[in-house]
């Protein structure tokens, strides 16, 4: 039947209007249409259907009475019930029911044979079921080497895809091979292999079958990658589950082999070893009891498990810590106040603080109270670089006998690295100062926090805030690392923390310390500990005999004034490194050596000089000029404060970098002055017709503060009566509107910096007067100190004669004539 159905319906005619290329015209025939979901029927395969809509059963049915023919169809979108002529392709396969059978469910089973195809022409009716005029669709079957070629590709190609297909049995191969119709072929492989039904539709609609062989063989090599990928993938992972299955067996015999012949594996080995070191490391009881149990954990995991190499790695954290290994022994506080004298030069407060604090911990150990808790002391210093903070908590450690260890928290901006990782995270870690601790191998170590005052703050966390556990003395002796996630006792160290300036720190954090402020060095000072510290250390470092080369004091002086410019000792260390190494080429070349060191052998090695001092007499001799004194990071500095005057509208104009604070005091000084200028025999309306510009040298430094009020109004008076300050007078101290001197900080490193700069009259104010005595005597015996409570007392400190004179006349004038302004202000 298959073969005289695929003879065509009827045999085209040719026309014959000249010159027209000829043209087929094909048997039209009307046949019921039967739309399917997800499903191509191919000519000449049998396919089994299943039938259940109303309109489809009643469609079946008329054609089982009949011819039993019908038009097959793909749906476009399966899920669309009712399909109508659009929804349908429109070539599809006439087939002939070959079997039918109805279930008890109601719906009807079907054995179709595909025919051959036809396309959709015109529609006649939607009802009761699609029927449409349909003419045969042609195939075209090339008999030409390339169509054979194709042909045993895709022979080949299908025999591979059955080799890694489970679901196609080997007798379809056979009975592949036994096809020689290449279009009969391609519809049988098409039928059984596992494509979209678009993909169905697209090879039934190629008229081509040299077209079809493509399609398809671009298909199955397709597929053939995919599937000989994931035989490939599930090769592998078979192989590591093997493998693991393997090495599990062989280890799971080696154990029995060696507990037969009475000797114990490696693991077994490494657990019994850690098992004693957490016996051994005295471990308070919880820690104990994790430790334990994640040693219990450890044992029962293989090796080779990456959980295995994170709870050995744990483990070794705990067991490596000094859980009560302390180094302090007896505690002799003369010979501890040898090592601070002998280490550092002055400094005699923070030595009496360490030397209060060792005698406590000695009579603590004497009257049997060791055994109550004790709270170590928590430092602070704070003073400009190079003054020798981290080097006196070494000598600390070196005075109680305890080990040393520091941690710098420049730039430390994540808590992580004071609290840890939690385990986690693949790589995690304890924080710096777990680390720390174990580093110093005790339980009891001097601990220096490093640049506490440029601890940072980011998304990441606030270091500083991690901090106040570590630094509480209610809280440290709990410590809880985010990795070891035990209690760690901290209340044994003494931590040491070191700062430039406090005004960075926390307050919270600022709160738990004891700060002890290192101000800068004298001349003289820094003589002293040039002479018995830094030169004999270098020439030990450069290979120089002690007693070889001597440094005259005018020398260290010239380095100390000319080629420094610190308030510690940092760089005046690199110069005489500078003249050690100068010396010491000499020596290892032969040289004449000067076995003197002075001023003119300092010009040689060093070069010109590098700092000087200013004129104070230049920069004052023209008025409108005061000269103040601020505190930097690095110490305390002078700075020049310049007032003129200019033809202008009442401006008041600050420039040179100010803070707001600075400029709040430029604007109350100018209103001082204008408030008391008939006092001080100044035109009341200098303002009218004039702008005041306020300047502040070294534009580029920022400048902030209260304490330069008393400055800006001693330029503001000397400007506008044109007497020019004395030259060798500086001052510090607040300002406010009555004209009071308030009490400003900083006096030491102030005094320091007014000496360096040649000053010999100092104006503070008198509440300051407490903090004189902090200075070095050589400074008060050398420099004029003048306290003042009121700014009619630092001007008359600060202008020579000739403005006493002036204000005396104006205020003579005002008995004699009108109220002074200050007065009927007052009134008011």
């Amino acid at each position: 039947m298959t073969e005289e159905l695929r003879e065509p319906m009827v045999e085209p005619e040719e026309q014959d209007d000249g010159g027209s290329e000829p043209s087929e015209r094909r048997e039209r025939k009307l046949l019921p249409i039967l739309p399917l979901r997800n499903t191509v029927v191919f000519p000449t395969t049998l396919v089994p259907l299943a039938a259940g809509q109303p309109r489809s059963l009643r469609l079946i049915d008329d054609v089982a009475s009949g011819d039993r023919l019908l038009v097959l169809v793909l749906q476009k979108d399966p899920k669309k019930e009712g399909a109508g002529p659009s929804d349908v392709f429109q070539v599809g396969t006439i087939g002939s029911i070959q079997q039918m059978m109805r279930v008890p469910d109601g719906t009807v089973r079907l054995a179709v044979q595909g025919l051959r195809r036809v396309r959709i022409v015109e529609w006649v009716t939607e009802e009761p079921y699609l029927k449409a005029l349909v003419e045969e669709i042609p195939e075209v079957v090339e008999e030409t080497i390339e169509v054979k070629a194709l042909t045993r590709t895709a022979l080949e190609l299908f025999q591979r895809l059955v080799s890694l297909v489970s679901n196609l049995p080997e007798e379809l191969v056979t009975a592949v091979l036994n096809i020689e119709d290449p279009l009969h072929l391609v519809y049988l492989l098409a039928s059984n292999l596992r494509m979209d039904p678009e993909e169905r539709q697209a090879l039934l609609e190629l008229d081509s079958v040299r077209d079809k062989l493509l399609r398809l063989n671009a298909f199955m090599s397709r597929e053939l990658d995919l599937l000989e990928l994931g035989k490939k993938i599930q090769s592998e992972v078979q192989e590591e589950v093997a493998r693991s299955q393997r090495e599990f067996y062989l280890r799971e015999q080696l154990k029995a082999i060696q507990r037969e012949l009475g000797e114990t594996s490696e693991q077994e080995a490494e657990i019994n070893e850690f098992r004693a070191k957490i016996e051994q490391a005295g471990m308070p009881e919880e820690a104990r009891r994790e430790a334990l149990r994640e040693l219990e954990r450890m044992s029962k995991l293989p090796p080779a498990s990456a959980e295995y190499g994170v709870i050995r790695t744990y483990l070794d954290w705990l067991v490596s810590l000094p859980w009560n290994r302390s180094t302090e022994g007896e505690i002799d506080i003369a010979r501890a106040r040898e090592i601070l004298d002998a280490d550092h030069y002055d400094l005699e407060k923070i030595k009496e603080r360490i030397l209060e604090y060792l005698a406590v911990r000695r009579l603590r150990k004497e009257r049997g109270e060791e055994s109550e808790p004790g709270r170590e002391p928590i430092l602070c210093f704070v003073g400009p670089p190079g003054v020798g903070k981290t080097s006196l908590a070494q000598s600390i450690a070196r005075a109680l006998g305890r080990a040393f260890t520091r941690m710098s928290l420049g730039g430390v901006r994540d808590e992580a690295e004071i609290r840890g990782h939690r385990r986690t995270y693949i790589g995690a870690m304890p924080g710096r100062i777990i680390q720390a601790i174990r580093r110093a191998g005790t339980n009891d170590p001097v601990f220096v926090l490093d640049e506490i005052d440029k601890v940072g703050i980011d998304w990441r966390g606030d270091p500083a805030s991690a901090l106040l556990e570590v630094l509480d003395p209610e809280q440290n002796s709990t410590f809880r690392d985010h990795y070891l996630d035990v209690p760690f006792d901290l209340s044994k160290v003494m931590f040491i923390a070191t700062a430039n300036v406090l005004d960075t720190i926390p307050p919270a954090l600022r709160d738990r310390m004891e700060v002890l402020t290192l101000s800068g060095y004298t001349d003289e000072e820094k003589l002293q500990i040039a002479r018995r510290y830094l030169i004999p250390k270098q020439f030990r470092r450069h290979a120089l005999e002690p007693g070889e080369f001597e440094f005259t004091d005018e020398a260290i002086l010239e380095i100390i004034q000319h080629y420094t410019r610190e308030a510690g000792v940092r760089n005046l260390e690199r110069e005489i490194a500078a003249v050690a190494r100068k010396l010491a080429t000499r020596v290892a070349e032969g040289q004449d050596v000067p076995r003197r060191i002075t001023i003119d052998v300092v010009h040689e090695f060093l070069g010109k000089r590098r700092y000087y001092y200013e004129e104070l007499s230049e920069r004052t001799a023209q008025p409108g000029v005061a000269i103040g004194v601020g505190v930097t990071p690095v110490g305390g500095d002078i700075m020049f404060i310049e007032a003129t005057r200019m033809v202008g509208r009442g401006n008041l104009i600050i420039t040179g970098q100010l803070g707001e604070v600075m400029r709040e005091s430029a604007q109350a000084a100018l209103s001082i002055v204008r408030s008391r200028a008939e006092q001080y025999g100044i035109d009341p309306d200098f303002m009218k017709d004039s702008d005041i510009h306020i300047h502040v040298p070294s534009g580029a430094i920022p400048k902030d503060g209260p304490s330069a009020g008393v400055t800006l109004v001693t330029a503001l008076v000397s400007l506008l009566t044109g007497v020019p300050v004395c030259e060798d007078v500086a001052m510090t101290g607040e300002i406010t509107l009555r004209g009071q001197v308030l009490p400003v900080g900083g006096i030491k490193e102030k005094a320091l910096a007014a000496q360096r700069a040649g000053v010999r009259r100092f104006i503070l104010p008198k509440r300051n007067e407490m903090d004189l005595e902090e200075l070095p005597a050589t400074l008060r015996e050398n420099m004029q100190f003048v306290l003042v409570e009121t700014i009619d007392e630092v001007l008359d400190a600060a202008l020579p004669e000739a403005f006493r004179q002036r204000r005396s006349a104006a205020q003579a004038g005002a008995r004699g004539g009108e109220q002074p302004v200050e007065s009927i202000a007052a009134l008011g």
